[in-house]
């Protein structure tokens, strides 16, 4: 039997894996301290691609290698029904002259007897056959699964932290005093905050003087607040994940006499 396993070459995914992870460490190296937010997005492309570029062919080569092993079933169960051709027609025969051949006859019930067995003990032994493959592709389905998972947890986090590092920088433009500056920073969060909703990662707001719930709040060090504490200030945003709750929103409180003093 020739060799009609998958000969893809690896070279081109091993030469462009090199070439995007040298384009990433050159934006790690070259880049802003700290990276701005498209340095950091194209290194994580970069990286991403890489990775795709390392996994590719071995998933190709797998696919191939488990079609060839199908289709060697195949003919292996082919050749088996045709060795059973022969036998059929033996067994007519020997019906056709049960009458005049008794002891013939029961030599062949013998012999289909033995056969019958041997052919159990085949269809035992594809079926644990197969029954292995089944719990092989269930083990690999979970694999991937798991890499999935790992994957989302991975560019969930690089989203967050972008969408902190925008917080933090429509923050400082409040702070500046420039109203042209607020605007056009409050324009470029509210658009990556649409962006980060179309994959469900929606974020959760804190407004100055609601009342402290811990459950969608938390302090600095997770300091418990006084009783009846009010927010005072939002310092880094909350965020959900596909309606479930990802992080809750870092704010400062003021104590209830001072919410409660009047202006």
């Amino acid at each position: 039997m020739t060799d009609t396993e998958s000969s893809l070459p690896l070279w081109p995914f091993l030469a462009a894996d090199a070439v995007l992870l040298t384009a990433g460490g050159l934006l790690l190296c070259l880049g802003h301290r700290p990276l701005l937010w498209w340095e950091a997005s194209l290194m994580a492309a970069c990286v991403a691609g890489a990775a795709g570029s390392m996994v590719a062919p071995f998933l190709r080569r797998d696919s191939d290698a488990q079609s060839l092993a199908q289709a060697r079933l195949l003919a292996d169960a082919m050749g088996q029904l045709q060795k059973l051709e022969p036998l059929a027609a033996y067994i007519t025969t020997a019906t056709n002259q049960w009458r005049e051949y008794q002891e013939q006859t029961a030599q062949t019930a013998a012999g289909a007897k033995a056969v019958a067995d041997a052919m159990s003990v085949e269809v035992k032994a594809v079926g644990e056959f197969l029954q292995k493959m089944n719990d092989g592709e269930k083990a690999h389905l979970r694999l991937e699964t798991e890499k999935l998972r790992r994957a989302e947890q991975e560019w969930l986090q690089v989203l967050v932290y972008l969408l902190d590092h925008v917080f933090a920088l429509f923050q400082a433009a409040r702070r500046s005093g420039q109203p042209a500056l607020l605007e056009q920073i409050s324009l470029f969060q509210n658009s990556c905050r649409d962006a980060a909703r179309r994959v469900g990662l929606v974020p959760t707001l804190a407004p100055a003087g609601e009342p402290f719930d811990p459950k969608a709040h938390q302090l600095k060090d997770d300091v418990v607040p006084a009783a009846n504490a009010v927010i005072a200030e939002t310092l880094a945003t909350g965020y959900t994940f596909q309606g479930q709750p990802l992080r809750r929103a870092l704010v400062a409180v003021r104590e209830p006499e001072a919410a409660a003093a009047p202006t």
